[in-house]
């Protein structure tokens, strides 16, 4: 797979990279001065949003600045930058005309995750491959943040792949993640929203009582789906730093 880099630009000591990884659009933080290795995050977006979310750069900032981590995120298909998915839109536009007659939106978002999720297992380790190979990113540890349909594509993302030591997951259920939550065996921050109009609460605790992992803690707070607390972005970073150690910054 082709891999271009374009040059970085820096502000408040971060440093940004975008890149391509062929059709695989993403940007890469890391603190503007570094070299050598350290821990990578890599951070999944929500439905309908894109690697430089508004969420998605502040928590990648956050463990830049707070940590001395790197942090990659990537369109993923259908999303952001990437070319037009005909079968993705067509069936995006089926869940919204079934959501619309009063059909269940859940097992529609569980069965459009399923499908996605197909595709960025192996790209993700794609771009986790290329990262890697930067002198300033280097072979560390390596985290998964994502929730909502970050949550669904990450579960069998961090089944899969043995680099990843510690994750960080929410506002996602069973129907679809069950069986690959079982494989989890890293530790595991998993986030609730208690209200969540779009994934019933009972499947989000069926979920984090399927996952396979020792160390796993549930966060869970009032407020429906989008409403999770900006407190949240600090827990992540101890998080992240207690089980993956710190760069060059303390915490």
């Amino acid at each position: 797979m082709r891999f271009h880099l374009e040059p970085a630009t820096s502000s408040d000591g971060v440093r940004e990279q975008h890149f391509s990884l062929d059709e695989i659009p993403g940007v890469l933080w890391s603190p503007a001065s570094a070299s050598g290795p350290r821990p990578l995050i890599l951070m999944g977006h929500g439905g309908g949003q894109h690697k430089r979310a508004p969420g998605v750069e502040a928590r990648a900032r956050r463990f830049v600045t707070d940590c001395g981590f790197a942090a990659v995120a990537v369109d993923v298909p259908g999303h952001g930058d990437r070319p037009k998915d005909d079968e993705l839109d067509a069936l995006a536009a089926q869940n919204r005309a079934r959501a619309d007659a009063g059909a269940d939106l859940y097992p529609l978002i569980a069965r459009f995750q399923a499908l996605v999720a197909e595709r960025t297992v192996s790209e993700w380790r794609a771009v986790l491959d290329a990262v890697q190979r930067l002198d300033h990113v280097g072979d560390g540890p390596v985290g998964y943040w994502g929730v909502s349909l970050g949550c669904g594509l990450g579960i069998p993302f961090v089944a899969a792949e043995p680099r990843v030591r510690a994750a960080v997951l929410g506002l996602g259920g069973a129907l679809a993640s069950a069986p690959a939550a079982r494989r989890i065996t890293v530790p595991v921050r998993f986030l609730l929203q208690w209200d969540d109009e779009r994934v019933p609460r009972d499947e989000g605790l069926a979920l984090f009582d399927a996952f396979g992992a020792a160390d796993k803690s549930l966060h869970a707070h009032p407020g429906a789906h989008a409403e999770l607390p900006r407190h949240e972005i600090g827990s992540a970073v101890r998080f992240f730093a207690r089980h993956l150690g710190r760069a060059a910054i303390a915490c």
